[in-house]
């Protein structure tokens, strides 16, 4: 399936966020991530993103799709950098 994953965070939970949901997608813009993933990643991600935010603060959205042959993308303005382009 194709996931689109958006997230606000406490400042204090940021970074970690952004790790886990680097492992499983690609990092697109702050705190938008998206890409293929099977359900189990996807319940993996889930249960890792869990055990960092506090649910009574932070948000996260994840949009899923079955295919990504009706999905389209169009960017307007400055592409921000993939995460494969940034060293941690």
């Amino acid at each position: 399936m194709f996931v689109i994953l958006v997230y606000d965070v406490n400042e204090k939970r940021v970074y970690k966020v952004h790790k886990v949901c680097s492992k499983y997608l690609t990092w697109i813009q702050n705190s938008v991530f998206e890409g293929e993933i099977t359900e189990a990643q996807l319940r993996m991600l889930k249960d890792e993103i869990k055990e960092i935010i506090d649910e009574k603060e932070d948000s996260i959205i994840i949009y899923k799709f079955r295919t990504k042959a009706y999905y389209e993308r169009e960017d307007i303005g400055v592409k921000k950098a993939r995460s494969d382009d940034i060293i941690f």
